[in-house]
């Protein structure tokens, strides 16, 4: 191969990957997005690990957490310099004058690492987390 024909293959691989990788984080966001509308069954999320309510959120009391679980599921203010990735993993708002910021992570099966490959929900678990602004 000459040096033409190889770089040509290199600058074709750079984008093929870049490409793969904007598929990735798409699939992130869908992924993020669909576990924040499927929040209706708290109890059950709690109870599986899938969704943290902090010390803080919870000692507001439930009609609070019913709240905060709402806006997080509504929430869409997402821009370049609150979601820089396009993940749609975290977010900030307020609630009853009080700052409130969500979060997911992503576990292995186990629970014990992280996701070897956040866009596979076959080897991912998301977590959801909303907490305080000051238990951040």
């Amino acid at each position: 191969m000459d040096k033409e024909t190889e770089q040509e293959e290199r600058m074709r691989e750079a984008y093929e990957e870049e490409h793969r990788q904007v598929e990735r984080t798409k699939r992130v966001h869908e992924l993020n997005d669909t576990m924040r509308a499927d929040l209706d069954l708290i109890g059950v999320r709690i109870g599986n690990g899938r969704l943290v309510i902090t010390r803080g959120v919870a000692a507001r009391g439930n009609d609070f957490v019913d709240r905060a679980v709402a806006a997080v599921r509504d929430f869409d203010a997402f821009t370049e310099d609150n979601d820089p990735y396009g993940e749609h993993d975290f977010g900030i708002f307020p609630l009853d004058g009080v700052s409130l910021n969500w979060k997911i992570d992503y576990y292995d099966q186990s629970m014990k690492w992280g996701s070897p490959d956040p866009s596979d929900p076959g080897t991912t678990k998301r977590v959801l987390t909303i907490l305080l602004a000051d238990e951040y």
